[in-house]
């Protein structure tokens, strides 16, 4: 499958409903956008981050479908995109002094990472 621009095989794969919220989940996004493969996964493996766990399963996926669906070179795999984006959010609340309530949101997020064979240069 060629993406839009029909450069090369493109395998996808997404996580939905990760217990972060969609900003936290972007810093680990940003660290492996634009990586090789093996390197994404060195640096989801070493991040201290508790999702780094979670988007390198769904890296991990997205990489096992470029090599059994489209029959990608895994070692020539990049990180073309690995966007996020907002799901389902539980609010839950606190009781507070004097009466009060106090609202607590509880966001989820999702992630979807896209993979491209590099390009010969």
């Amino acid at each position: 499958m060629a993406d839009e621009t029909g450069r090369g095989a493109v395998a996808r794969a997404t996580g939905r409903m990760i217990r972060t919220s969609p900003r936290k989940l972007n810093e680990v996004a940003r660290e492996i956008r634009g990586c090789p493969v093996d390197v994404a996964d060195r640096r989801l493996f070493g991040s201290r981050r508790r999702i780094a766990r979670v988007v390198r399963k769904v890296l991990d996926s997205a990489i096992a479908n470029a090599e059994n669906n489209h029959g990608a070179d895994v070692d020539r795999l990049v990180v073309a995109e690995a966007w996020v984006g907002k799901n389902l959010v539980m609010k839950r609340g606190i009781p507070r002094a004097r009466g009060r309530y106090g609202r607590l949101l509880k966001p989820f997020s999702q992630i979807t990472i896209t993979l491209r064979e590099a390009e010969d240069s």
